[in-house]
């Protein structure tokens, strides 16, 4: 790959997960606002290569590029040299979207619940992005590039509305979300004074293959009211977000918790029954 160099140097977004699904959403849209993009994937290459040829076709900056990186970010290894082929293939890394993540295969309650799925949860959707973070951070300290996004460099932790929602059928997701918010947190304090801006984006019921199995029990409780803006949430909706944080739209919330639920984490009192809803 030719680097784009000089006064055409864009700014790279590494995304994880985005072969599909909410990972797809965020790299499209941040191909529309003319960043290059790390299409991250562990296995389904003719997915990730959907990514990048849409990245192409919707991006809106000529010197933008799109490259798939395979990388399985559960593992050590894995995490490093995807950090070092973006690096190889772009020469920099300007913000990390940390989407990728794992749903249970079932949902056992947490008294029959086993430690293999408990185990798996953490590795994936916690320890891997919070090492993942730890591997961009490194570089971005130890070899101080120049930022090319107002404000300094980003980072995204894509959560769930699950890390304040205890649903006792999949307690193990649950604990792994709550322990990304305070990953979130945890790497927002640790670069704020180091010009890198950490926020954690909290989406609710999203539309994803990873909501396929329940998509008529929710479109039945949004019916009812669950969700107050009445739909479900689009990957399209989660990448407008992420694209405003990279932007630097939101210069002065290190550590932000950006809900992006159509208001179902909001606390309500239906005065007809006198029961909360949140």
């Amino acid at each position: 790959m030719n680097r784009v160099s000089g006064s055409e140097r864009v700014p790279v977004v590494l995304v994880t997960g985005a072969s599909r699904g909410l990972g797809r959403g965020i790299a499209l849209r941040l191909a529309e606002e003319g960043f290059s993009v790390a299409v991250n994937y562990v296995h389904n290459r003719k997915e990730a290569n959907i990514t990048v040829e849409q990245c192409r076709a919707v991006c809106t900056r000529s010197s933008a590029q799109f490259i798939a990186v395979q990388a399985n970010i559960g593992e050590t290894a894995g995490r490093r040299a995807l950090v070092e082929r973006t690096l190889d293939e772009f020469g920099r890394i300007d913000a990390l979207v940390n989407n990728a993540g794992i749903t249970p295969s079932g949902r056992t309650d947490i008294m029959e619940a086993g430690e293999e799925s408990f185990d798996e949860q953490i590795r994936i959707n916690l320890k891997a992005p919070y090492f993942l973070t730890q591997d961009v951070a490194r570089y971005w300290l130890d070899q101080k590039p120049e930022s090319l996004l107002r404000g300094g460099f980003k980072v995204i932790f894509v959560s769930s509305i699950s890390a304040t929602t205890a649903q006792v059928g999949q307690g193990d997701y649950c604990i792994s979300k709550a322990g990304l918010s305070m990953a979130a947190g945890l790497w927002a304090v640790r670069l704020a004074g180091d010009g890198v801006q950490v926020v954690e984006l909290r989406p609710g019921f999203m539309l994803s293959d990873m909501t396929t199995g329940i998509r008529d029990k929710v479109d039945q409780l949004i019916e009812n009211g669950l969700v107050p803006e009445k739909r479900w949430g689009t990957p399209e909706d989660l990448g407008v977000t992420a694209a405003s944080v990279i932007r630097g739209d939101l210069p002065f919330s290190a550590g932000s918790v950006i809900h992006v639920d159509g208001g179902i984490h909001l606390r309500r009192l239906d005065l007809a029954t006198l029961k909360f809803t949140s």
